[in-house]
Order: C-alpha cells, then sequence, then structure tokens
C-alpha cells in the first residue's frame, strides 16, 4: 500500500495495530504533507524500528511528472501511474489563490456526447494517493501552495466514491494539506444515489453538477446517465442534498450551439432551477477536433444570460482558461499518445 493513500485516522489505527503510540499519526503526517520529505530516512523522531517497519509495509512512491505545458495563468500536467496509464491535471492561477483541477479516474464511462474526456471508456479508479500526489507534484513544480481544489478533470468522481472521500479527508486535514472543505469543490453528470448519500458527509464540499441540459429528451441525447436518473429524480435528490446542508449548489451549462443555447432553452432551465438555491455557471464550449459540437456565437451567450438573469437567477459565464493548451473544461485526456 502506498502511504499517500492513508487518512489521518488510518495512520492512528496503523501505530495502535503496532504498539505504538498514536501521536506517531500527526508526526507522520506532518513529515509527509508539512515538510514534504523526499525519504523515509527522512525522519528524526519516530524510532528507526518502527521506521523499518513502516517502509516495509508501505510505498512512498509518487506519480511520474511526464510533461508540463504552460499558457497564461494556466498550466497543464501529464503525470505517468505507476501501471504505465497517464492521466492530466490544471493549474489555473487566480488573483484570490492557485486552483488545481485533478482527475479522479482513467477513462470515463458516463459517455457524455461533447466531452473530449470521455471519448475513453474507465480503464479504472484512481486510488485516493494517486489524487493526493497530483497536488503535491503541482505543488513542488509551482513551489507554491495549492489553496482551491475542484475535483472535475477525467472521470465522474461519483463513481469513485471512496477513494474520493479518502482525499478529502486527506487534503482537508490541518496536518495534511489543510484545505478548506469550502475551496474544494466536487463536480457530477448527475449520479442520485451518490448525491443522497454525499448529503450527508460532514465535510463543508461545494457540489457542482454538470446539467447541460434543460429537459430530458435533450438530455438523454447528449448525456447517457439521464437515461439512468432522469431530471425529476436528479432534482428531487438536489432539493434533498440542499435541505440536509443548507449548502448552495452549482449547475454548470455548456453552450452547445444550435443544441442547448435557444432562448426556449433559457427559460426551461430558468424554470427547472428557479426554486433551488443554486448558482448557475455558462461555459463556452472549448471545440476540439474530435467531437463536431461548436461553440455557441457570444450574441447568444449573452441572450441566454440576459433571460437568465431576467429569471432571477445567480448566473455567471466562467473565465476561459487554458484552450489554447487543451486544458480547458471538457478537453483534458488521459492517453499520451493523444497529446
Amino acid at each position: 500500500m502506498n502511504i499517500y493513500n492513508l487518512t489521518r485516522d488510518e495512520m492512528e489505527e496503523y501505530f495502535l495495530a503496532h504498539d505504538s503510540k498514536k501521536f506517531h499519526a500527526d508526526q507522520l503526517f506532518s513529515w509527509l504533507y508539512e515538510k514534504r520529505i523526499s525519504s523515509i530516512s527522512d525522519i528524526t523522531n519516530i524510532k528507526k524500528e518502527l521506521l523499518d517497519q513502516i517502509s516495509v509495509d508501505f510505498s512512498f512512491s509518487k506519480l511520474k511528472l511526464v510533461q508540463v505545458e504552460k499558457d497564461v495563468d494556466v498550466c497543464k500536467y501529464l503525470f505517468e501511474l505507476n501501471d504505465g496509464e497517464h492521466i492530466e491535471a490544471v493549474l489555473m492561477m487566480h488573483d484570490y489563490g492557485n486552483s488545481v483541477c485533478i482527475s479522479s479516474q482513467v477513462g470515463c464511462n458516463m459517455g457524455c456526447k461533447f466531452c473530449e474526456s470521455g471519448r475513453r471508456k474507465k480503464v479504472r479508479n484512481l486510488e485516493a494517493w494517486e489524487m493526493v500526489t497530483q497536488l503535491l507534484m503541482i505543488e513542488e513544480e509551482l513551489k507554491n501552495r495549492v489553496s482551491h481544489v475542484v475535483v472535475m478533470g477525467i472521470g465522474e468522481p461519483f463513481d469513485n466514491y471512496d477513494n474520493l472521500l479518502k482525499f478529502f479527508s486527506i487534503i482537508n486535514h490541518p496536518k495534511g494539506l489543510a484545505i478548506g472543505a469550502r475551496h474544494i469543490t466536487v463536480s457530477t453528470c448527475g449520479i442520485v444515489p451518490k448525491i443522497l448519500e454525499f448529503s450527508n458527509f460532514p465535510l463543508q464540499i461545494n457540489l457542482a453538477v454538470s446539467l447541460h441540459a434543460p429537459n430530458d429528451k435533450l438530455r438523454n441525447e447528449i448525456m447517457p446517465i439521464n437515461k439512468a436518473y432522469p431530471l425529476k429524480e436528479l432534482i428531487l435528490a438536489l432539493d434533498t442534498y440542499l435541505k440536509k446542508t443548507n449548502r448552495r449548489i452549482t449547475f454548470e451549462y455548456i453552450l452547445l450551439a444550435g443544441v442547448n443555447d435557444s432562448e426556449e432553452c433559457a427559460l426551461e432551465l430558468a424554470k427547472l432551477v428557479g426554486h433551488l438555491n443554486c448558482y448557475i455557471n455558462l461555459i463556452p464550449y472549448n471545440e476540439t477536433n474530435n467531437l463536431q459540437f461548436k461553440r455557441s456565437n457570444t450574441v447568444q451567450i449573452m441572450k441566454f444570460y440576459d433571460i437568465l438573469k431576467k429569471n432571477r437567477l445567480n448566473v455567471t459565464i466562467r473565465r476561459e482558461f487554458g484552450s489554447k493548451i487543451s486544458a480547458a473544461c471538457g478537453q483534458l485526456r488521459s492517453k499520451k499518445e493523444e497529446l
């Protein structure tokens, strides 16, 4: 097992199982995430006999950083996993801090028609340590702290639910990466049972829902997940989530020319979500060579935006990041040979 796969509580259990003091868990967490040791031999306040046992029981390996591409305020990182698979993550530098969009799977089974990241079927889930070390290695390369995390890269996070929650626990812990829960966002295409389960999660992680269509007919065409969990079920689950958490939801809505960007779609969207405590993030589509969808023009985007505003919805148009290096929303890939 990889040492970066352990939560603080799991680390404490490990030490107690080896007749050691539970405070060693805080010490080891501090060495891993605050002091950023490169070798177990760097640890000076835990007995050698115990360190020898830890080195037998755990690997301290990280991912292999293969490539970094840079644009204005954006860096895209290509990582190689231990089994030779590849994933990407993106760093976005904002005025308020450094935000990283990480991947949660190799490939994706959700099959959203407009998404480059989903063209490759899911190979496997990422383990928690593979998500954690994306952040660690980006901080090492950046030589600065990551303050915000979004799980919106390759994969459907709620299709990797247990590893996702473990990842949140590690990066949120004060002796882990100490990233505040309200600075962490997870995006789902709408897996209803997991949304309901997530409503009971104690950390105040932000929830975003990839909506992209205001009715079942259209959503079935561009997002196959809707056939399993249609909009009525999704909205009911989000009602439950809001009642339990009192946390505002973000709806992501990619604008596709001639598909979901009509004035009628805007009015339908306002009717669908207008009763919810929500925020709508309109996303100009990032075109790729492999998919036929086109970006809505600026006039149509503004018409859509104005209709939502007139219906008293909180709405913004997402600032674009990284399209020149294929690092924008929906453009990440998990195969080195595609780059």
